[in-house]
């Protein structure tokens, strides 16, 4: 019997392998973060129900399990001058209840840019670009404003699917707050990120109907998966 990847591990080489083109380079950061990373130099502020512990899973040492990848923005470019544009995939965790659209453990690709190119248009083309790629078609598209605190102005994509949209992805431009959070000038730099769940996106690619599927070690389901 041969092997197969992982459909997760499938759909992130080909995130990947396309956006190298283009720049892009892939990081790695830790699963077990602190709040100050998770949340606050996010600017997610102390209220915000994604800190509840209905929604996060927090250690006995006052850290917590990560729940995007979005805290490897700042230790990036802490550490990195720019400009530079990288990906995190990797998983991350939430404190959800498991049925055919959650999980509590689930992979998310980032993607960061900092570049004095940097716009919102660059943003939408890099997206759009990587979608019509992924699905292997031209994709009709949709763009809504949506809200989350690291990126101002925001915006989430959606994808015609039948007579309605399908979300697919949230994005924006970086958040002055979190540009200063990373030791960087909000008034002379610029940048955008984006986040990818990798098991939605599959779902949408393959027309797989239940996300715990991807947690299983079912070879029928796994060896479907051979495009990478």
């Amino acid at each position: 019997m041969s092997g197969h990847l992982h459909p997760i591990t499938v759909v992130t080489e080909r995130i990947t392998r396309y956006l190298k083109q283009y720049g892009f380079q892939v990081v790695t950061g830790p699963e077990i973060e602190t709040d100050e990373y998770n949340f606050l130099k996010l600017n997610i502020d102390q209220y915000h129900p994604a800190r509840g512990e209905h929604d996060t899973f927090y250690l006995e040492d006052g850290k917590l399990l990560r729940t995007h990848t979005s805290p490897m923005q700042i230790r990036y470019a802490q550490q990195h001058q720019p400009p530079y544009r990288i990906l995190v995939p990797g998983r991350t965790f939430r404190n959800e209840a498991t049925d055919a659209t959650h999980q509590h453990t689930f992979h998310q690709i980032e993607g960061l840019v900092i570049d004095p190119e940097a716009s919102l248009s660059s943003l939408i083309v890099t997206l759009e670009g990587l979608l019509n790629h992924l699905f292997n078609r031209q994709l009709e598209f949709r763009l809504r404003v949506g809200y989350f605190p690291f990126v101002e102005p925001a915006l989430e994509l959606d994808i015609k699917s039948g007579s309605g949209y399908l979300e697919v992805l949230g994005a924006g431009m970086v958040h002055p707050k979190v540009l200063k959070n990373m030791g960087l000038d909000s008034d002379k730099t610029v940048g955008f990120a984006f986040g990818i769940g990798l098991e939605r996106l599959i779902n949408l690619i393959y027309g797989v109907d239940d996300v715990r599927h991807h947690l299983s070690a079912d070879y029928r389901f796994i060896g479907q998966f051979y495009d990478c």
